[in-house]
């Protein structure tokens, strides 16, 4: 889909964002202490991703499509346009299983959960227990 631009999201349009979240993922929900990339159309915003800082790390989060836009690699272009914001610090997210190939496409490899930083395997013992199908992983660089 080459009519979408792919850009680090202003954040006095989060309320675009939270009103996008409700409608598609009520379970996210953007904050304004972190870093937001988004992909936009003429139809507006279809995509978005959000970077969480956790000290010296960064957690990939919330990333969105809207339900009309999937399947056209809307995910892997905004991905690939944020490796700038992705490379600033360690970067790890909690995919859902069946995305496990799309963040390897981009450069993530799986880790168990032992290999998270401790900070993170907290966090992922909560998602996980509250339901969810996750898998770990980290962005490598590289070389």
């Amino acid at each position: 889909m080459s009519q979408v631009h792919y850009q680090q999201l202003n954040l006095i349009r989060l309320p675009i964002i939270n009103k996008l979240y409700k409608d598609f993922y009520p379970a996210g929900k953007a904050k304004r202490d972190e870093i937001l990339w988004v992909g936009e159309s003429p139809q507006g915003i279809v995509c978005c991703v959000r970077f969480k800082s956790i000290g010296e790390l960064q957690l990939l989060t919330g990333m969105l499509v809207k339900p009309e836009f999937r399947g056209q690699k809307i995910a892997t272009h905004l991905l690939q346009h944020a490796i700038p914001q992705i490379k600033q610090k360690p970067c790890y997210c909690f995919a859902f299983i069946e995305l496990e190939a799309l963040y390897q496409h981009v450069g993530f490899i799986t880790l168990s959960p032992q290999q998270l930083p401790h900070d993170l395997q907290q966090r992922f013992g909560r998602y996980c227990n509250s339901g969810k199908k996750l898998i770990p992983m980290q962005y490598k660089v590289q070389p």
